[in-house]
């Protein structure tokens, strides 16, 4: 890796992190050939690079700074008394076995079903200290934004590129513009990270940060922790957005110290010198700049068929609008314009994914679910995002909480976000999800889904309603309403 001399003209955060990995500059002719330091792969998106590297008698470049885990297409269900998971579609079954086999043929260290660190890609990463700031971080896989949320560049990548990473550990890429979005004030009580970044995305639209990094500051970003800030970023390609990132501060720091693959002693010294000097410089110039006040915002919901079609919960369905996108997002939701998106009963409600399925949001859910039960009819599923994440809700006694208010507590894994392991919204059922995407039979054939909070999935789960979560924390609730 080569690092830029340094620049005159003071810099985003994101062009300091591109400078320092860049080997080749780009030109008119080519893009850039750009070091990378971290590879995260999963059994979906790396059986035909792996396949790649085989027929051209290639090697890993560098098997160290690649890690692979199993997410997408493992079952969620319950292990058997032997331990085993349940895997009941053959698909499934030989992802899971090339990942395995591809890994031991080419040395890169696995997370597989019998780790104490396996789960989704983009949860396994922070919690062992593998995601670190100023990092360039590639996975395929569209919400490796995550791991912005440190101060890193990270994005997804097509099965090719995983294939030219895997072999080179370097990747050709474009630069993209630069994006400020500040959020000033202070998040009320009851309103997310989640919220938030759902507002954003309504604010600008699911074009609104096309071909460029967003970097998201102001004070109501500062005050995130790191899985909030994680949240934020995960949604940043729901706007169009190459990558999100926030820059490192104490926060991130604590976060990081003394996990698995944290740097320590002296090392950790010298990182946190470097780590500080990623920031934005002061006067440094964004190609386009975004502001909102987060004292203002409620808790948010989706409505129809794109992220960007969030209302809050308080908030009237739109009306048609002569808008082909809107009337028929309207139609396959089967809203009627002009009504409250509050009350609508919900079939089926998932707490987890990668946007959701954290410690913190575990909690938030719980504060909703203690002493109350999930409404008749209703299915309600808790999907932590990793073992190590499993682990903790079960030591704090958040688990025992899902289980008595009559949720499923599930194995770690995608489930229900992506519906290509066995969790599935009925054709026709309304389902209430922390996941980050709405489409047309994302979460199976005819499903139809509102993307929400922790806490506004839990509020529905035990009203059988779309809920404001506000009215129900710590209070006791019964479906239809408080008790």
């Amino acid at each position: 890796m080569t690092h830029a001399q340094p620049a005159t003209a003071p810099r985003t955060m994101y062009e300091k992190v591109w400078d320092a990995h860049v080997v080749i500059p780009e030109s008119p002719d080519a893009p850039a050939v750009l070091a990378i330091d971290l590879h995260l792969i999963h059994e979906v998106t790396s059986p035909q690079a792996f396949a790649t590297l085989r027929e051209r008698g290639l090697r890993v470049r560098r098997p160290g700074r690649t890690l692979a885990t199993l997410d997408h297409s493992i079952p969620t269900l319950p292990r058997r008394a032997d331990g085993s998971l349940p895997i009941l579609n053959n698909d499934a079954a030989r992802q899971i076995e090339l990942l395995a086999a591809h890994c031991r043929e080419f040395g890169v260290h696995l997370h597989d079903l019998d780790s104490a660190d396996q789960g989704i890609v983009h949860v396994m990463g922070p919690d062992l200290g593998a995601t670190q700031p100023g990092m360039t971080i590639v996975c395929g896989d569209s919400h490796t934004s995550t791991h912005g949320a440190f101060g890193a560049l990270a994005f997804g990548i097509g099965t090719s590129e995983v294939a030219q990473v895997l072999a080179t550990q370097c990747l050709l890429q474009r630069r993209s513009g630069t994006m400020c979005v500040d959020v000033s004030g202070q998040l009320p009580e009851g309103v997310t990270p989640k919220d938030m970044i759902l507002a954003i995305i309504a604010h600008i639209g699911v074009g609104g940060g096309t071909g460029c990094v967003i970097e998201y500051r102001g004070e109501a970003v500062r005050a995130l922790s790191m899985e909030g800030r994680m949240t934020v970023c995960n949604m940043s390609i729901e706007a169009g957005a190459r990558a999100g990132m926030i820059a490192p501060d104490q926060t991130t720091f604590d976060h990081i110290r003394g996990r698995a693959m944290a740097p320590t002693g002296e090392a950790w010294e010298r990182a946190i010198e470097q780590w500080r000097s990623i920031a934005s410089d002061v006067g440094a110039v964004f190609d386009r700049s975004v502001a909102l006040n987060a004292s203002g915002l409620e808790p948010m919901v989706t409505w129809g068929t794109s992220p960007e079609d969030a209302i809050p919960v308080t908030g009237l369905i739109p009306e048609p609008a002569g808008d082909s996108r809107r009337d028929r997002a309207l139609r396959y939701m089967n809203f009627e314009g002009g009504e409250p998106i509050a009350g609508r009963a919900v079939d089926t409600v998932f707490i987890g994914s990668c946007t959701n399925s954290r410690i913190e949001d575990l909690r938030a859910a719980a504060q909703v679910f203690r002493g109350n039960r999930v409404a008749d009819g209703v299915r309600a599923l808790v999907v932590p995002g990793s073992a190590s994440v499993k682990r903790q809700a079960q030591a704090e006694g958040l688990a025992e909480v899902f289980v008595q208010a009559g949720c499923e507590w599930r194995e770690p894994g995608c489930s229900m976000c992506i519906a290509m392991n066995g969790d599935l919204v009925e054709p026709g059922k309304l389902a209430i999800s922390t996941s980050n995407r709405n489409f047309e039979g994302r979460q199976g054939p005819g499903a139809r889904t509102l993307l929400a909070s922790p806490l506004t999935a839990a509020a529905a789960a035990v009203t059988g309603v779309v809920t404001d979560p506000r009215e129900l924390i710590n209070e006791p609730v019964t479906a239809g309403g408080v008790s």
